[in-house]
């Protein structure tokens, strides 16, 4: 497969990471862990280039156009995730084609390993896309309003989804758009494409692909960036 453009929403300001910056911006080992992000996509032959999607209003990000030899772009995202992924989507290259396979990653995701991206890539793209996840394995639980377990729920067919996510240009953005026009707010690309009847292959990656969104993260994130490939 051709390598593939990666689109990366940067445009949240992580308010539950805490800190005087948005958490893409506020630094693991020594650096913004946005870089982290990139230089880890960067790597990966499958990966063609970035499109960052960052806020209207950014002043912490970085003004570079390449990043380890594979050149970057910016666009200004909204108010919502999925509104910034659709306009990284078409913000992307007029080379790019409606039926090319675009990658969508979380910014706040440095650890992915490149066995993984090589994975999703090779299986999803074989058919209309798919995603990186993992069952669920922990026993699952239902609160109450109060904070108590009122039920255990069903594990079975139950996965936590990861990023890339990785589905073709023009597919995914009718689909977000569908969403949108519909006052829908997607939680991830998967959702959009569900939505309009697609139905992503589930990729099992490894559940060291950490979103980082709390403090705490912080700290296992720099752990795992000295361990991950």
């Amino acid at each position: 497969m051709d390598a593939l453009w990666c689109v990366i929403p940067a445009a949240g300001k992580g308010v539950r990471a805490g800190g005087d910056r948005p958490k893409q911006y506020q630094h693991v080992a020594g650096r913004p862990l946005l870089d982290h992000t990139l230089e880890r996509l960067a790597m990966h032959p499958l990966v063609a280039g970035l499109m960052v999607v960052i806020a209207a209003d950014d002043t912490h990000f970085a003004a570079v156009d390449h990043v380890n030899g594979k050149p970057l772009l910016t666009t200004v995202g909204g108010s919502e995730r999925s509104h910034s992924v659709l306009a990284g989507i078409e913000a992307l290259p007029a080379s790019v084609a409606a039926a090319a396979f675009v990658l969508v990653h979380d910014a706040a995701r440095p650890c992915v390993r490149a066995d993984d991206i090589t994975r999703l890539v090779t299986l999803a793209g074989q058919g209309e896309g798919g995603i990186l996840g993992a069952p669920l394995r922990d026993t699952l639980k239902r609160a109450d309003a109060d904070g108590h377990s009122a039920g255990t729920e069903p594990r079975d067919g139950r996965w936590r989804a990861f990023t890339p996510q990785m589905f073709r240009r023009e597919a995914l953005a009718r689909a977000l758009r569908l969403a949108a026009g519909a006052g829908i707010v997607v939680s991830d690309e998967a959702m959009a494409i569900e939505r309009a009847g697609g139905k992503p292959l589930l990729v099992e990656g490894a559940e060291d692909n950490i979103k980082v969104t709390t403090p705490a993260d912080f700290a296992l994130a720099e752990f795992l960036l000295g361990r991950t490939r």
